[in-house]
């Protein structure tokens, strides 16, 4: 094998000629362009006779692509005069590498000077048909927008500093081609969300720009989060969001229309009615426990101090029990979380009876009262959680972007965000870099086929991610 090395003075290694043995040779560069002429000047002075090979391959590594190229005229005018680059046939892309935009030139044609034969590797495909962005620059935009928060219009200023006119609406355009080219994979994140027996669900408001006012409108992010791993579940955690452009209840009906198990959310409206014979409602004592809270923050009493306390009690059992099997987190609640409770509503019962009706501790009070039997249905199930807790982090990262960009420029915008809050948040979920794991999927999905999408989801992908990113490392 004759090698090409790129550092020092680019010193040729030993050239093994009994490679020529071979049905069919491969000549490896692992050069800049430059050292193709020196290689040429150097293979110049050997004359190694007819080949006995009727074809070559030549693999080189120019401009961090790889080429596969070859010549049906056979190994010698390969060897004697390689090939000689004869222009760019394919086009460039613009990489991020290192944090800085590189433009990177590929599917270079060369011709050999034997035969005068034109070779050229095919163009690979494009996450953006007929744009600049390639796999990386794109993840780093979707990942800064929707996970680090940063707006685009920020974006393309920091890209100018570093020399690079990229303008607000090109960046919104490889987002919504990204978006479009994910739509299959998010499609499969909802399918298995849905196939869950227990969902996490609330929903947030996402200003939307209202066109010909320059006002905005509130639209509706919703998160379905499923995450059974604080029940010692095996199932892969994900989380699944849809924008409406609106709070009507129809709204989570249509999205819910195939789920059939627990439904653990707070006490909206909208929600009620989905409550029957598929679906069942467990009740989240983060809410409850929250309105005590904030009046104990403005006016501290004895009343709310003891109901923060007792609430407390049963958060200690279940930080006890959290990541256990869930028979043995029922029988622990059952034996221990159980009276607590039992005595907790006697309690709240009579300390209404001495409260004025119209005073926000006896509001508190009448509210968890209300809601007792979906409060206490996690005592029933061990796959059940006392708490929402799982749907309010994943809407973390949406409040965070809306103190930053403010509003999405339409609904297409919200449905967009929706789609890149879904694979980010469930890429994080299964412990990924979301921006790893977006490069990776955003360079293969394009030939990837669509009957074979789920070998593309985060939980699928995990291992090999993050193998890769330890040897990084």
């Amino acid at each position: 094998m004759l090698e090409v090395g790129s550092s020092g003075d680019l010193q040729f290694f030993q050239l093994q000629l009994q490679l020529f043995d071979l049905p069919q040779h491969l000549l490896a560069l692992r050069s800049e362009e430059h050292t193709l002429q020196l290689l040429y000047q150097q293979l110049q002075a050997f004359d190694l006779g007819s080949p006995r090979v009727e074809r070559c391959t030549l693999t080189c590594d120019l401009y961090g692509v790889a080429l596969d190229l070859s010549c049906e005229c056979g190994v010698l005018c390969l060897i004697r005069l390689l090939l000689r680059k004869s222009g760019l046939a394919l086009g460039e892309d613009h990489r991020l590498q290192r944090r800085r935009i590189e433009r990177i030139q590929i599917g270079p044609k060369f011709s050999c000077t034997g035969c005068d034969r034109v070779v050229q590797q095919p163009a690979p495909s494009r996450p953006v048909e007929r744009g600049l962005a390639g796999p990386n620059l794109l993840a780093h935009v979707i990942v800064s927008k929707f996970s680090d928060h940063l707006p685009l219009y920020r974006q393309s200023e920091i890209y100018a500093r570093q020399g690079v006119e990229i303008s607000r609406s090109t960046l919104a355009g490889w987002v919504g081609a990204a978006s479009d080219l994910l739509a299959p994979l998010v499609d499969a994140i909802q399918k298995h969300v849905l196939a869950g027996t227990k969902l996490h669900a609330d929903d947030t408001p996402m200003p939307v720009l209202a066109p010909g006012n320059g006002k905005t409108r509130t639209g509706r992010l919703w998160t379905y989060v499923r995450d059974d791993r604080p029940a010692g579940a095996e199932a892969a955690p994900a989380v699944w969001f849809a924008y409406s452009e609106d709070r009507r209840g129809e709204h989570p009906r249509q999205h819910l229309k195939s789920f059939r198990g627990a439904l653990q959310a707070d006490a909206y409206a909208g929600f009620h009615h989905l409550y029957g014979k598929n679906i069942y409602e467990a009740a989240c004592w983060a809410h409850a426990r929250r309105k005590f809270h904030e009046i104990h923050v403005i006016h501290a009493s004895p009343t709310t101090n003891e109901a923060l306390a007792r609430i407390g009690a049963l958060y200690a059992i279940e930080d006890e029990i959290r990541g256990r099997p869930a028979d043995l987190r029922l029988s622990i609640r059952q034996a221990r979380a159980r009276p607590l409770l039992d005595e907790l509503r006697t309690w709240m019962e009579k300390a209404l009876r001495g409260l004025s009706p119209k005073s926000e501790t006896a509001g508190a009070i009448r509210y968890a009262l209300s809601r007792w039997r979906a409060l206490t249905r996690y005592t029933e199930n061990g796959m059940l959680e006392i708490d929402n807790s799982a749907a309010e982090r994943a809407l973390r990262a949406v409040a965070l972007g809306r103190k930053n960009f403010l509003f999405v420029g339409s609904d297409c915008g919200g449905e967009r965000a929706a789609a890149m809050y879904t694979l980010i948040g469930s890429a994080k979920l299964n412990g990924l870099d979301p921006e790893l794991y977006l490069r990776t999927v955003l360079a293969t999905i394009a030939d990837h086929p669509i009957s074979h999408i789920d070998e593309l989801l985060p939980w699928n992908f995990a291992p090999s991610l993050q193998t890769h990113a330890s040897e990084a490392s």
